[in-house]
């Protein structure tokens, strides 16, 4: 019987050393999972965005990759901000990787709709960020 009150023990502690040296993955968004992007200028109350995070099997050969989808409404024109003419899609793991991706607008009278996605991911997805940002298509800045 103490045998068995020693192991609960032991079990609790290890449970509790996951928990407490490795809060980020107990605390993480499990896949599938999405995201609401808002934006950083309030005045821009009507902009809003989506992420997905996701995995994909794109050809039943190949082994499965992460995509990243992107959509945002209500964003003004690029061209308002400065020499801009279009918007991308950013997703990063700081300090280890980070992709771009066109967004690609809509043909909706008044403001289109952004939306792009990227499929080719292998890395694994921890503290993942996400942005809508100004893009200039011809300098690629």
């Amino acid at each position: 019987m103490r045998g068995n009150v020693m192991k609960k023990i032991a079990l609790v502690m290890l449970l509790l050393f996951v928990v407490i040296v490795y809060p980020n993955e107990t605390n993480a968004s499990k896949m599938p999972c999405n995201l609401t992007l808002e934006p950083l200028d309030k005045k821009l109350k009507n902009a809003k965005g989506m992420g997905l995070i996701y995995k994909v099997q794109l050809n039943p050969s190949s082994f499965e990759r992460t995509n990243i989808s992107i959509l945002a409404v209500h964003l003004p024109e690029p061209s308002s901000f400065g020499d801009y003419d279009s918007y991308e899609g950013f997703a990063s793991i700081p300090n280890e990787i980070s992709w771009r991706f066109k967004l690609y607008p809509t043909p909706e009278e008044d403001t289109p709709t952004w939306a792009g996605r990227f499929d080719l991911i292998t890395a694994k997805m921890r503290n993942t960020k996400v942005e809508v940002r100004l893009s200039n298509s011809k300098t690629k800045s």
